[in-house]
Parts: C-alpha cells; sequence; structure tokens
C-alpha cells in the first residue's frame, strides 16, 4: 500500500498553463541522463522508512523535468528503476511500481501542457499489468507533442540492453538478412532500447557515488560525467543549472586534441 504520510505527496498537475521552452542556447547539452541516487540514504537521516524517500524522489523529478523543459533541454532520461533493483525487499519494489504508475497518471496533463514527449527503455517483462497500461497510454497521449522527451529507464540494465541487441543482430545474420562483415557501431544503437535517440552529452549522479551502475553503457561513451554529492530528494533546479554550467565550460575533444562535435 502506499505510505500514508501527509509530509509526502506526490503533488497534482498545476492549473496555471506550462511556461513555454526557452529557445537552446549555445552550448546547452541536447541529452541530459540522471542517476537518481539517494532517496533512501536522505530518508533514512530523516528518520523515516525508504518509501518516504522514494515518494520525496518523484516531487524532485517532477521539478527537474519542468525546469528542463523550460531550458530547452532536447531529452531527459531518468534511471527510475534497474533490473537489480528487483533484489530489494518486496515492500519496496511494490511500493515503487505503485509510485510509477501513480506518477505517469498525476503528471500527465502536466507533461502535455509543456509540450513533452514520453518514452520508456528497458524490459517490459516483468512489470506489473497496471504499469505497462500507464506506459502506453502516456505515451499515447504525448506522442504529437515536439517538445522536450522525457525518458524513463524502468525495468533497465545496459548489460542485458547490449545482450538483446547482440540477440536481435544474431537472428538478423541467421535468417541472412545481414552479413557479420557489415555489422558497424550504427548497428548495434539501431537495436537498442534507445534506438533513434540520440546519445546522452551529460550524465548526472546524485548522492556521491563514483559508478555508472549499469546505465546507458553504450550510450555515455563520450558523455561529459557529473557527480554531486546532494541526494536526489534534495537536487533542485539550482543544482542542475551548475551541472549544465560545468558541462558548459569544458572541452569536449572526443578522442582528438581540439574542442569538436560528437562523432557520427
Amino acid at each position: 500500500m502506499m505510505s500514508s504520510d501527509p509530509a509526502i505527496t506526490i503533488p497534482q498537475p498545476a492549473t496555471h498553463p506550462g511556461t513555454p521552452a526557452e529557445p537552446p542556447r549555445s552550448g546547452l547539452p541536447g541529452h541530459i541522463a540522471i542517476i537518481m541516487d539517494g532517496n533512501g540514504r536522505w530518508a533514512k537521516r530523516q528518520g523515516k522508512p525508504r518509501t518516504f524517500g522514494h515518494r520525496a524522489g518523484a516531487i524532485t523529478a517532477r521539478e527537474i523535468i519542468e525546469h528542463c523543459a523550460r531550458r530547452g533541454i532536447g531529452q531527459l532520461t531518468l534511471y527510475s528503476f534497474s533490473i537489480e533493483n528487483w533484489r530489494r525487499p518486496v515492500e519496496e519494489v511494490n511500493e515503487l511500481m505503485q509510485l510509477y504508475a501513480q506518477y505517469l497518471v498525476s503528471e500527465r496533463e502536466l507533461m502535455n501542457r509543456n509540450n513533452i514527449r514520453f518514452r520508456q527503455i528497458g524490459r517490459r517483462e516483468g512489470l506489473p499489468d497496471d504499469v505497462l497500461r500507464e506506459i502506453d497510454q502516456t505515451t499515447a497521449l504525448l506522442d504529437a507533442n515536439t517538445g522536450m522527451t522525457l525518458c524513463l529507464a524502468v525495468n533497465y540494465g545496459a548489460r542485458m540492453e547490449i545482450t538483446d541487441a547482440v540477440r536481435a543482430i544474431a537472428r538478423e545474420v541467421q535468417a541472412g538478412r545481414l552479413r557479420p562483415q557489415d555489422i558497424e557501431p550504427d548497428t548495434v544503437s539501431s537495436h537498442l532500447y534507445t534506438a533513434g535517440m540520440p546519445d546522452p552529452d551529460l550524465l548526472i549522479r546524485t548522492a556521491g557515488e563514483m559508478r555508472v551502475s549499469n546505465y546507458l553503457l553504450w550510450q555515455i561513451s563520450y558523455a561529459e560525467l557529473y557527480v554531486t554529492d546532494v541526494c536526489w530528494p534534495e537536487f533542485r533546479s539550482a543544482d542542475l543549472d551548475m551541472a549544465i554550467d560545468a558541462f558548459r565550460h569544458r572541452q569536449r575533444r572526443f578522442g582528438g586534441l581540439q574542442s569538436i562535435s560528437p562523432p557520427d
């Protein structure tokens, strides 16, 4: 069951019109990926259960999504639930699944007013029926929007993503539709869950851990990394702006000697 603690609730969509996105600015990352870490640690410091932290984290997600849309970010991908998270206590997993379904319902109207498209990456197998239903309904409702793409990685693991891509490519080779010598990096990219999406320019991790936790391993090959000690429930728009500012001051060489655009 959902936590009844009144201190943390999922906010309902605001009644005011969404703020138009700012025009893209030179040097902004086109695609930001975030590992939203620290919900449990933050809750523990408050003397609350881990589920309290997850609900607080959902409120943070709303603020960051709106802020990215206003700043003209092309895509925001949030690491919401990894394949490894199934190892957590059953009560916590059930809370996360219910929270995810509730969040999609409560935020649809707000995302639509902000012209946001929605995508989910990760395996559908194993997700509860109500979660799959809300994913599909949210995707369909927002599909015609032309602003920022919000992508949630749910039941996701990068190694499994690459494994699934290899299996799909092997089936094409076996069927005679593809020759092994014709397999290129673009071939792999087109078989990943993120096919058709741009690679992240900036990867942000909250709560200070210095690892990527099986997240978008193929796609972040040339991403700039930014780690903050701030736990996700306390991460605010100003913290995101600091990460973006740090990104804009870096020289991206992509293996070369001069700052250049990312390789094709």
